[in-house]
């Protein structure tokens, strides 16, 4: 196999990490970037554009990173926040009146972050069209009753949290997430990120199907426990039917998917995007000062959802907006503040070490939080660290 690119020194580990995710682990395309202190150390590419071609990965190659989204999208509402223009203990309805039916009067904007909004399922899917559509999501939640009493537990919305914070954005700013980002965030920064897929940009983006690997050895467990196994095979479970709140879900390399907008699954990103990101919320990067003060920083990796997830049926741990360091999707250390994408992708900062870290793959394997492609990434950057 074929990498390209280059490392720090001190950080050659971390490539033969990647080497080895295409030897064993099924990698046919991918990339991995990491910046420490603003400074990139790793910018690795190598295998196919495509999951199904030959032709090859190059520098600036995108892929969709699915609910790697969540965490990018989580920024916005955290720097409406930061600039004063949103309450995160208002209710929702304060700035969406139409969410307030059917008992979610008192569901607060943190709510939507910490995934204690109640609001996982529809009890009636969307099909893939309806949820291109920026305004059949939102009034579907708005319609849907909650699965349990707002604010008292946790669970994974994994696709109407899109739904949730786009609205959200709209109400206060008049703009979609995806609009806002590039406009505030992505464009200035000239990130190699996008919520809506530009037309000009689609070229880089590469096709994404399944793939199959070995586990590694020593790795995380290769089987899932008999009650999520269950969980995901039972259709009147919250887990299947958070899951299928889109029916059938859309073909993620189809173009018009790519150029919507769905801040819960289909950013597209470079690794070095997703990385610098990262690297940004928490510090300044070349050319650019940080996104998040320190105090915001505090809020999105402060502990607000932990333990038993309702959806998940695996224990997880969120701040606002993003997955938390724990067993379910380790990061680097227990600062660490980040979010995986179901299949593969990862991207997550860490304030003690100044790590930033970013992780894309044309290949999707069935993991959901903890991709061993990526842990064995983030294992050599901790061994690099000393950690």
């Amino acid at each position: 196999m074929d990498v390209n690119g280059v490392v720090a020194e001190g950080f050659e580990p971390v490539r033969e990490a990647f080497v080895r995710n295409f030897a064993t682990l099924g990698d046919r395309g991918a990339a991995v970037a990491v910046y420490r202190d603003g400074h990139k150390v790793v910018d690795l590419w190598g295998g196919s554009k495509d999951v199904d071609g030959t032709a090859p990965w190059e520098r600036g190659t995108a892929q969709v990173v699915r609910s790697a989204t969540k965490g990018v999208a989580a920024a916005v509402l955290l720097l409406l926040h930061q600039r004063g223009q949103l309450d995160l203990d208002a209710p929702v309805g304060h700035y969406w009146p139409e969410f307030k039916a059917r008992g979610k009067e008192r569901v607060l904007v943190r709510h939507v972050l910490n995934h204690r909004a109640g609001l996982p399922v529809l009890d009636r899917p969307l099909t893939p069209r309806e949820a291109l559509d920026p305004l059949r999501g939102p009034e579907a939640v708005a319609a849907q009753a909650p699965a349990w009493e707002p604010g008292t537990d946790h669970g994974y919305h994994a696709l109407t949290y899109g739904w949730l914070l786009d609205e959200l954005v709209r109400r206060v700013t008049g703009q979609g997430t995806g609009q806002w980002l590039a406009s505030q965030v992505t464009g200035p920064l000239g990130l190699d990120l996008w919520l809506g897929l530009p037309e000009s940009e689609a070229g880089r983006a590469g096709r994404v199907g399944r793939v199959e690997g070995a586990e590694p050895a020593g790795g995380l467990r290769a089987r899932p426990k008999r009650s999520v196994t269950e969980a995901y095979e039972d259709p009147d479970s919250l887990t299947r039917r958070a899951f299928a709140a889109i029916s059938p879900f859309p073909d993620q390399n189809d173009p018009a998917y790519l150029a919507s907008a769905l801040p819960a699954t289909n950013a597209v990103a470079t690794a070095d995007g997703l990385a610098r990101f990262y690297a940004t919320l928490m510090g300044d990067t070349a050319g650019a000062a940080r996104l998040f003060t320190p105090e915001t920083v505090e809020l999105a990796r402060t502990e607000e959802s932990a333990g038993p997830d309702r959806v998940l049926v695996v224990g997880t741990r969120f701040g606002l907006g993003y997955m938390l360091h724990g067993t379910a999707s380790p990061f680097l250390t227990p600062g660490s503040f980040g979010h995986p994408g179901r299949g593969g992708a990862l991207g997550f900062a860490d304030p003690e070490t100044g790590i930033a870290f970013g992780y894309v793959t044309n290949g999707f394997r069935k993991t959901v939080t903890a991709d061993p492609r990526a842990q064995g990434l983030v294992r050599a950057v901790r061994g690099v660290l000393g950690l």
